[in-house]
C-alpha cells in the first residue's frame, strides 16, 4: 500500500462530508486553492493548504506529486452497475434503432432473458476475466468504487456464480467492489411471482448471507415485472436478514417505487424516470438517495429523470452508468456528467457532488469513502486540468490523469 503526498495542488475539491448532501448543499465541494493531501497506509491524513513542510515523521516512504496546474478530486464512485455478465446484445440495440421498444423486446425473449442464458453458459474464469477487463477500463476513468449486480441468472447457482466472481475481484483488483444481489430482476420460466420470491428467500439469500457474498439487495419494481406490493414483502425480508436494500424503481411506468423506497428506507431508488411529484417529495423527506442514470435515457432515447426538480425539491442525486448489455452498454464517466449537466441541468458542482459522497451514501459507504477528509480512504483522482469545471467542459472525453488507490 502506497503513501502519496500530493502537493501545490491548484484546486483541491474535498466534497468533505461523511452522509449524503440534499438539494443546495449539493453545490459545496469545499474547494480549497493551492492544496495538500497526504495518505499514509491508504487513509487521508491530512487536506489542507500546501506547506513547504510536510507535516509527517517519514517523508522518504511517500510518492510525492506535484499537482501544480491540476485539480484533485475524490474518486468517482459507480453505484449502480451490471458488470458481471455474459454476451452480448447488439441485435437488440439496432432493433431499438428500428423503433422496437425494451419491454417489446423482453417479450420476444430478448432483453434480460438473452443475458441470462449467456451468463448461465459462461465458465467463472470467463465471467471473471471479462470483468476484471470491464474493471480495468473504469479505473483508467477515475472509478476507485464500483456496485456490481447479479440478476443475470435468475437461478441459484448462476446467481451465486456472478457473485463469487465479484468477491474474487475484490479481493485481486484495486477497485473497490459492493455485491448488490439482483435475482429479483424478471421472474423466470416456470415461476409466479410469489414462488420466486419464496425461492429467493429460502434457498438463494441464506448462502449469499452465509457466504458474504452482498451487502445489498435489489429488485426491478416495474409493471410486468414485480409489483410494489411483492416488491415491498421481499425487501422487507431481506431487511430481516440483514441486507440493506436499494430498488429499480419507476423506470419505465410509475409504481410508486419511490415512495416504497423511501418507506423502507432504502439506500437508494434508481432511474425514477416516471417518479412522480408525490415520490420526488418522499424522497426528499427520507435518507434515500435518488440514483439518476443518464447513460440509460440516452441510449434508449427517453426522456430523461427530472434530476433538476428533485436537487430543488431537497432530494439527494447520485449518478451513474448502469453499465449493462443491453439498456446501456457504457461504463462512461464523462458521458454520464455531460449528460447529467448538458440534458438533466445539473450544475458542475452537483455533478461532482453526484458521483463522490452521494454515490458513496448510495452504497451505506459515506463514512469512509466519497470525499477527502481525515480519516476516509485515500482513493483520490487527479486531472489533467486546473478545475473540476472541465469534467463537463470536456465532453465525453477522460479528464483523469492519474489515480491514487488505497488498495
Amino acid at each position: 500500500m502506497k503513501n502519496y503526498i500530493i502537493k501545490n495542488i491548484t484546486q483541491l475539491v474535498t466534497c468533505s462530508g461523511f452522509s449524503a448532501k440534499h438539494g443546495q448543499a449539493m453545490s459545496d465541494l469545499g474547494l480549497i486553492e493551492n492544496g495538500m493531501v497526504i495518505i499514509t497506509d491508504g487513509i487521508v491524513t491530512y487536506a489542507d493548504i500546501s506547506t513547504d513542510q510536510f507535516p509527517v515523521d517519514n517523508p522518504e516512504d511517500y510518492e510525492i506529486i506535484d499537482a501544480t496546474g491540476k485539480a484533485v478530486l475524490p474518486g468517482f464512485i459507480d453505484s449502480h452497475t451490471h458488470f458481471v455478465f455474459g454476451g452480448y446484445r447488439e441485435e437488440e440495440f439496432s432493433w431499438r434503432m428500428h423503433g422496437d421498444s425494451y419491454m417489446s423486446i423482453m417479450q420476444r425473449g430478448g432483453g434480460i432473458y438473452n443475458t441470462v442464458q449467456a451468463t448461465r453458459a459462461a465458465s467463472f474464469e470467463e465471467l471473471k476475466a471479462i470483468a476484471q477487463s470491464r474493471l480495468d477500463k473504469m479505473l483508467a476513468m477515475g472509478v476507485t468504487t464500483v456496485e456490481g449486480k447479479s440478476g443475470y441468472g435468475l437461478d441459484r447457482e448462476t446467481e451465486l456464480k456472478q457473485l463469487r466472481v465479484m468477491k474474487a475481484l475484490q479481493a485481486e483488483h484495486p477497485v473497490d467492489i459492493v455485491s448488490t444481489y439482483l435475482g429479483a430482476h424478471a421472474v423466470p420460466e416456470g415461476y409466479t411471482e410469489e414462488a420466486y420470491i419464496d425461492f429467493m428467500l429460502t434457498e438463494v439469500l441464506p448462502i449469499i448471507r452465509k457466504e458474504n457474498l452482498a451487502e445489498c439487495c435489489d429488485i426491478f419494481c416495474e409493471k410486468g415485472i414485480f409489483s410494489t406490493e411483492a416488491s415491498k414483502f421481499f425487501l422487507l425480508e431481506a431487511k430481516k436478514m440483514g441486507f440493506q436494500l436499494k430498488i429499480h424503481a419507476d423506470e419505465i411506468v410509475n409504481t410508486c417505487g419511490a415512495e416504497l423506497a423511501a418507506e423502507v428506507n432504502a439506500l437508494s431508488a434508481d432511474h425514477l424516470l416516471q417518479a412522480s411529484a408525490k415520490g420526488i417529495e418522499a424522497l426528499a423527506r427520507s435518507n434515500t438517495v435518488a440514483t439518476l442514470l443518464p447513460c440509460t435515457a440516452f441510449s434508449l432515447k427517453e426522456d430523461y429523470a427530472q434530476g433538476r426538480k428533485m436537487i430543488d425539491a431537497g432530494c439527494a442525486v447520485a449518478l451513474a452508468t448502469d453499465y449493462n448489455p443491453g439498456s446501456c452498454f457504457s461504463s462512461s464517466i464523462p458521458l454520464t456528467i455531460a449528460l447529467a449537466c448538458i440534458y438533466m441541468k445539473l450544475s458542475p458542482e452537483e455533478a461532482v457532488t453526484a458521483l463522490t459522497i452521494n454515490a458513496a451514501a448510495a452504497l451505506g459507504k459515506a463514512d469512509s469513502i466519497g470525499s477527502i477528509d481525515v480519516g476516509k480512504k485515500g482513493n483520490v483522482i487527479i486531472l489533467q486540468y486546473p478545475s473540476y469545471k472541465f469534467l463537463p467542459y470536456h465532453v465525453g472525453m477522460n479528464c483523469v490523469e492519474k489515480v491514487c488507490l488505497s488498495y
